[in-house]
């Protein structure tokens, strides 16, 4: 499983961004794929997750509510539109696809993490 993250950038505070993960490998969708971030100096945190069958989804609660990852199953494809941006979102995210879970120790596969910046 191959997995490229794209859409990151600089934005205002109140802003909105949204992240693409395309993926490619025969036996993606067995997994559950997610969003992480890490900021300077901070450890990796969970910020979404969605499950390729049925759809569940699930949200770190630092962004419940502006936050929201959907899939294009025909584009093997995971997003993560980003609303009500604040400075603290600021951090390089990264996609992953692994099992069903916020511990970044679950995950199996990685891709190049995108900058986020907001400014305030």
């Amino acid at each position: 499983v191959q997995l490229q993250a794209s859409g990151g950038g600089l934005v205002q505070a109140g802003g909105s961004l949204r992240l693409s993960c395309a993926a490619s490998g025969r036996t993606f969708s067995r997994y559950a794929t997610g969003w992480f971030r890490q900021a300077p100096g901070k450890e990796r945190e969970f910020v979404a997750a969605i499950r390729w069958s049925g759809g569940s989804t699930l949200y770190a609660d630092s962004v419940k509510g502006r936050f929201t990852i959907s899939r294009d199953n025909a584009k093997n494809t995971v997003y993560l539109q980003m609303n009500s941006l604040k400075p603290e979102d600021t951090a390089v995210y990264y996609c992953a696809a692994g099992s069903w879970s916020m511990d970044p120790t679950g995950m199996n596969y990685w891709g190049k993490g995108t900058q986020v910046t907001v400014s305030s």
